[in-house]
């Protein structure tokens, strides 16, 4: 047998399940040179969680830091992750975005594209598998493992014929919550080498344990690549260190040829790189067998517990944990990964924090009603439903998703050409506002100002209380004018502040609105409106869109405003009918409990 490949994750998938994703480019550039000289298979640079975190937190071009990589690692391939249908964002693309990524990513400097689907369905990978062997490249197929009743030997088996089928060059056994458990990985990893006859590549993260372990049998049984990270960025929810097994395989068939003493040099360097990150540092640095139970990959860990923190909810990992296991089942056992973990994962959140199912995120409804793709076994029959209710449809659909996508290129283009008026503006710009939207349009205003340090000074403070406005001082009792008309107004303030003015026998609760205005530092009392409803944030997050005017009548339980937080969607809905007033707009920030919205005078059907 031929010496064994290394793929090393340092540069992505380390980071990313240890730093949530915080590594800057700059930190990536010194050590170049030397790692360019060790010989690895490849070097995982791109995709997963790093595109969204450099324009999100890094201010950092992600095409610039992929073209920067491969010059600065001229002899070692470049690899990335890529989402099949959904690319690097959160929903699927019309297939002539998918075919214009993966043009872009390989002119760019991707030579090895890792590409899965979540779910496993074949119909969502077939376009990108399509556009890397048009382009050239090398073009892996994955399969997404995870434990469950309806995961055996045999569906891995089959949708590797599947994949061998749309021509990739290789199979990646992609294990991202560690839960490949060494003798079942070399039977799974034997039964592909007799059947498929590809080269085998094992990915499997450290989180409970058993990694190295895993690694090796799979290797002893017909592997020929496997995934590893430095040292200093290893274990924990990351990966098996490097040097580690390239000493347990030194002298051996599997001999990797790498040198020890230059990976150790380079774990040094790494080590001091970390320190900076240090806020980031996820909590889970051990074997974590909970993840057995819950199937957490380590990137979503890390990221999660951080979430969590930004909540104020950091106490309820456990819960949320437990909850995740409870969601999964419900969600017709999809495997956890981008972005099936962060959709379960952030309804675990929701669950936990706001009762089960009170909260259903737009991904969800999506993912129960097929709007994904196919899971391995039919979902919760009365969340199904329920999610059909609130989008206002009949019946989940069966078809590949990507088929009710017209082309969307053009369309896209077009849209950031008209909202960046007089900007020159790139492919690659475009695919990025198609990733994220509302991100990439903060990312190209500041782009210029260059990549953010994220050191101690960039880590962002709680957001400071907003004290309460004073309200307008009114007399007990007085007599008002309207039309001709004249009305007794009787007020009295409750417990809350509200004023409760009695006007021609009907009451009302008043309430004195903060402007909000992006930057503002105080709040401006506004005149006092007769009030249903307040609408308050109900947690951290920014506003994506307002889908009324101010002024608008609204009725009872309208969808009023989008809210993303922990990267999906939130719709917040009024309870009562009534004129709305939006006290923020498209693109604030708010924190948990912000005011957003109130709703005042009589509303449909009132008089």
């Amino acid at each position: 047998m031929s010496k064994i490949g290394i793929t090393e994750l340092v540069l992505r998938d380390g980071h990313q399940s240890l730093l949530a994703t915080r590594m800057m480019l700059a930190d990536m550039l010194p050590i170049a040179d030397r790692m360019d000289q060790v010989g690895f298979w490849s070097l995982e640079t791109w995709g997963g969680a790093t595109f969204d975190s450099c324009i999100r937190f890094l201010n950092e071009d992600p095409w610039e830091r992929l073209r920067t990589l491969k010059a600065a690692y001229p002899k070692t391939r470049m690899q990335m992750l890529l989402r099949g249908q959904n690319l690097l964002g959160y929903r699927h693309y019309a297939d002539d975005v998918v075919r214009k990524f993966v043009e872009r990513a390989a002119a760019n400097g991707v030579e090895v594209f890792r590409v899965f689907d979540a779910l496993n369905d074949t119909r969502n990978l077939k376009t990108s598998i399509e556009a890397v062997k048009r382009v050239g490249k090398h073009a892996q197929g994955t399969l997404s493992y995870a434990t469950s009743p309806v995961h055996t030997r045999e569906s891995y088996l089959a949708l590797a014929r599947e994949l061998k089928a749309m021509g990739v060059d290789s199979i990646c056994i992609k294990d991202m919550a560690g839960l490949l458990k060494p003798y079942e990985a070399a039977h799974l990893v034997a039964a592909l080498r007799k059947e498929i006859g590809l080269p085998i590549s094992v990915h499997s993260h450290a989180t409970t344990g058993m990694s190295v372990s895993t690694l090796v049998k799979a290797v002893e049984a017909g592997a020929e690549l496997i995934d590893t990270a430095i040292s200093s960025m290893a274990m924990g929810t990351s990966h098996s260190p490097t040097e580690t097994l390239v000493e347990i395989f030194k002298g051996t068939l599997y001999d990797t040829g790498l040198d020890v003493k230059l990976l150790v040099h380079i774990a040094g360097y790494f080590r001091e790189v970390r320190k900076k990150y240090k806020h980031f540092e996820s909590a889970f640095l051990g074997a974590d067998t909970r993840i057995l139970l819950a199937q957490v990959p380590g990137g979503m860990l890390s990221n999660l517990e951080h979430q969590l923190r930004e909540q104020n909810a950091a106490d309820k990992i456990d819960a949320v944990l437990l909850e995740i296991e409870q969601v999964q089942k419900d969600f017709g056992y999809p495997p956890l990964v981008t972005p099936t973990s962060q959709i379960v994962g952030t309804q675990a959140v929701f669950n936990v924090l706001f009762g089960r199912y009170q909260r259903l995120t737009a991904e969800s409804r999506d993912l129960l009603t097929g709007r994904y793709g196919q899971t391995p076994a039919a979902p919760n029959e009365e969340l199904v439903q329920k999610a059909l209710k609130e989008m206002g449809l009949s019946a989940a659909i069966s078809h590949r998703p990507a088929d009710d996508i017209p082309n969307e290129w053009d369309k896209i283009a077009d849209d950031l050409k008209m909202k960046m008026p007089g900007v020159s503006v790139s492919e690659e710009d475009v695919l990025t506002y198609a990733m994220f939207p509302q991100v990439a349009l903060n990312f190209f205003k500041t782009r210029s100002q260059g990549p953010t340090d994220i050191g101690i000074s960039a880590i962002p403070p709680s957001p400071a209380p907003v004290a309460a406005p004073a309200l307008v001082p009114v007399p007990d009792q007085y007599q008002v004018s309207v039309d001709g008309k004249s009305f007794i107004v009787r007020q009295k303030r409750d417990a809350e502040g509200h004023l409760n003015l009695t006007v021609d026998g009907r009451t009302f609760a008043v309430g004195v609105k903060p402007l909000v205005e992006t930057g503002s530092t105080h709040a401006v009392p506004l005149p006092i409106d007769p009030v249903g409803e307040k609408l308050d944030a109900p947690m951290p997050g920014t506003v994506v869109k307002v889908l009324f005017q101010n002024g608008d009548t609204v009725e009872a339980n309208a969808t009023v405003l989008i809210m993303e937080a922990l990267k999906m969607q939130l719709e917040i809905k009024c309870r009562t009918a009534g004129r709305i007033r939006f006290l923020v707009s498209a693109n604030t920030a708010v924190h948990a409990g912000a005011p957003l919205a109130v709703i005042s005078g009589p509303g449909k059907g009132e008089k």
